[in-house]
C-alpha cells in the first residue's frame, strides 16, 4: 500500500532556486588566460630589454661626463645630437648625390655584400663538402686555407682594383674572399664529423651522391655550416666598410672617410652606431635561418 506523500516527508522538499543551475553570468576566462600566457613573454622581454638599456644609459652618462668638459677632443653624446640630429631621426632623406641619409648609405653596403657573402656561401658550401669527403685534400688544402684566411681584407684590394678596374666589383670581391674561408674550414670539418652510422644507412638504401648530399651531408653538417656562415657575414660586413673607405662611392664606409676629411666627428660617431647595430641584425638573421634550418640545433 502506498503512502501518500505529505508536505512534512522529507521526500517532498520546495523548490528553491539552485544556484549552480540558475542562469548566472559566467566567469569571463578569456581575459584571464590571455593574461596568463603573456605575463611569461612579458618577463622575458624585459629581462633581455632592460639590462641593455641600463647599461646604455649608464654608460651614455658617464661618456658625458667624461666630454662634456669645455676642450675635450670627443663630443658629448649631447653634442652630437645637436649636431648629427638629421642622420639621427632621418636616416633616409635624399637631397642629392652624396647628401643622403646613413640608411640608404646602409642598403648600398648592403646590397654589395649580399652579392658578395651569398656567392662566399655557395662556393664555401660546395668546396667545403668536396674537401670534407676527402682526407688527402684536407691534408694539402687546409693549410692554404689557413695562410689565406689571416690576409687581411684591405690586402686584397689593390690585386682586385688591378683586375676588374672597376670599384664596385673589387669591393664584392673583397667580401667573397674574406668571406669564403670560414664557410669551407666549417663545412668540411662538418662533413668529416658526419658519423658512421649515417652513412652506413646511406649505404644500405642505396643512395645516390644526390641524395646522400640533400639527405645525409647537409641535415648532419649543417650546424658547422651555418657557424661557418655566422663568421663569415661578420667579416664580410667588416670587409664592405674597409674597401669603400678606399674605393669611394656612397656606401656607409666612404661617409666616415668623408666626415673624417671633413672634421665632423658626431658624424662619424653616428655612423659607428649604425655599422654595429646593422651588424648585430645580420648576425642575429643568419643565426635564426640556422636555427629554423637545423631545428634548433644550430648556435
Amino acid at each position: 500500500m502506498t503512502m501518500p506523500l505529505t508536505s512534512q516527508d522529507p521526500r517532498v522538499l520546495p523548490q528553491l532556486p539552485n544556484a549552480a543551475t540558475s542562469e548566472a553570468p559566467r566567469p569571463r576566462h578569456g581575459a584571464s588566460a590571455a593574461t596568463t600566457r603573456l605575463a611569461p613573454l612579458l618577463r622575458r622581454l624585459l629581462a633581455n630589454t632592460l639590462p641593455p638599456l641600463i647599461a646604455v644609459a649608464l654608460l651614455g652618462l658617464i661618456w658625458q661626463l667624461l666630454t662634456g668638459a669645455p676642450g675635450s677632443g670627443m663630443p658629448s653624446p649631447v653634442q652630437i645630437w645637436s649636431e648629427a640630429h638629421d642622420l639621427i631621426v632621418d636616416p633616409f632623406f635624399n637631397h642629392g648625390s652624396q647628401d643622403i641619409g646613413l640608411g640608404l648609405r646602409v642598403l648600398v653596403s648592403l646590397q654589395r655584400v649580399a652579392i658578395g657573402f651569398g656567392l662566399a656561401a655557395i662556393v664555401g658550401v660546395l668546396l667545403g663538402t668536396l674537401i670534407g669527403q676527402s682526407v688527402w685534400a684536407m691534408r694539402g688544402l687546409d693549410p692554404i686555407f689557413q695562410v689565406l684566411r689571416t690576409v687581411p681584407p684591405l690586402a686584397w684590394l689593390p690585386l682586385a682594383l688591378a683586375a676588374f678596374r672597376d670599384a664596385n666589383p673589387s669591393a664584392i670581391f673583397v667580401i667573397f674572399i674574406t668571406a669564403i674561408w670560414p664557410v669551407i674550414i666549417n663545412t668540411a670539418v662538418g662533413i668529416r664529423n658526419i658519423p658512421q652510422d649515417y652513412r652506413n644507412v646511406a649505404a644500405v638504401l642505396r643512395l645516390n651522391s644526390i641524395e646522400f648530399f640533400w639527405r645525409i651531408m647537409v641535415p648532419s653538417a649543417a650546424p658547422y655550416i651555418f657557424t661557418g656562415l655566422r663568421i663569415g657575414i661578420g667579416l664580410s660586413w667588416l670587409a664592405i666598410v674597409a674597401a669603400e673607405m678606399l674605393t669611394g662611392g656612397v656606401g656607409i664606409g666612404f661617409f666616415i672617410w668623408d666626415a673624417w676629411n671633413s672634421s665632423r666627428l658626431p658624424d662619424i660617431i653616428v655612423a659607428l652606431l649604425y655599422i654595429g647595430v646593422v651588424g648585430f641584425l645580420l648576425d642575429r638573421l643568419v643565426a635564426l635561418i640556422g636555427r629554423l634550418a637545423t631545428r634548433g640545433t644550430a648556435a
